[in-house]
């Protein structure tokens, strides 16, 4: 293990079936991780021991399906990886800080498993890197009032509200603050697209 790398993974958001967990608890086992899990009503917990440590990857149950979220600080570089990987392949959201002797190196910021903003950090100076702009032309807003987009968009934002709604009911019951501070962040969001659509 690489003492000096540290990769933290916050608001980190992936959704699996209960299946890919399996699967990756098999990826983990076969990597040579030593292990353990347990589930009740609301959660799958995941322990993971690296070195002295012990990693706890929280699934959260949410219609079915689970949701892997929360903040990870991971100093196991092949672990880290591992991660990655995951975030990738789920096209999941997360904000990734890499440190270098405790020291905030990068910063990156991912949506649907890919970098959208990079940005380097030197002491207290923060430098972009790179940052993924949309580039609309004159073209694509013609092809978008012509098209019927915004009513397919308005049917999905209707079934992604009431998914949130669901989660954020759970994390009512549940009593997980951050989560649903979260939630309400989300959903506020929505609304403001659902009245930019019109809706």
């Amino acid at each position: 293990m690489n003492r000096s790398h540290e990769v933290e993974y916050c608001n980190l958001e992936l959704r699996f079936d209960r299946r890919q967990i399996q699967n990756l608890i098999r990826e983990l086992i076969q990597e040579g991780y030593s292990l353990y899990w347990n589930e009740n009503d609301h959660q799958f917990i995941v322990s993971v021991r690296t070195g002295r440590k012990l990693l706890k990857l929280r699934f959260l149950r949410v219609l079915g399906r689970y949701k892997l979220v929360g903040d990870y600080l991971v100093k196991d570089e092949k672990l880290a990886q591992w991660i990655e990987k995951l975030i990738n392949n789920s096209r999941g959201h997360a904000v990734v800080k890499r440190f270098h002797d405790h020291q905030v190196l990068r910063i990156e910021n991912i949506m649907f498993g890919e970098i959208i903003r990079l940005v380097e950090v030197s002491g207290m100076e923060h430098r972009i890197i790179f940052q993924k702009r949309p580039q609309v032309t004159i073209e694509d807003m013609v092809q978008a009032f012509k098209s019927k987009r915004a009513e397919q968009r308005a049917g999905v934002l209707r079934l992604e509200i009431d998914y949130e709604l669901a989660v954020l009911h759970e994390a009512i019951v549940n009593g997980h603050t951050e989560a649903i501070e979260e939630s309400k962040t989300k959903l506020k969001g929505m609304r403001t697209e659902m009245l930019l659509l019109e809706l």
